[in-house]
């Protein structure tokens, strides 16, 4: 079990910006590619950004082009900074692994994109 802490949620109209930020360990955070994950009300939880440990990033269609997955090596810590946010954004969101440890996900954060 590790510790995976997320934060940097809120509220934010359409058309704003957030950037959310996860803390981890550093063995986690070089042996492993790391995701961001949200889980909207009544849906599942989904992958929306992967960054491996290479560099190379992937994005879920619904937020190609507005989100971006970056990582600081030296603060363990993985950002999705969220641009042009949407409506349909709102969930709540998570960092682990890709794939996930079960064991692993923490509290997400809140963020809710509204008018």
């Amino acid at each position: 079990q590790v510790q995976l802490v997320e934060s940097g949620g809120g509220l934010v109209q359409p058309g704003g910006s957030l950037r959310l930020s996860c803390a981890t360990s550093g063995s986690i955070f070089r042996m492993n590619v790391m995701g961001w994950y949200r889980q909207a009300p009544g849906k599942q939880r989904d992958l929306v950004a992967t960054l491996s440990r290479g560099g190379s990033e992937n994005y879920a269609d619904s937020v190609k082009g507005r989100f971006t997955i970056s990582r600081d090596g030296a603060k363990n810590t993985v950002y999705l900074q969220m641009n042009s946010l949407k409506p349909e954004d709102t969930a709540v969101y998570y960092c682990n692994t890709d794939p996930p440890r079960t064991t692993d996900w923490g509290q997400g954060t809140q963020v809710t994109v509204s008018s």
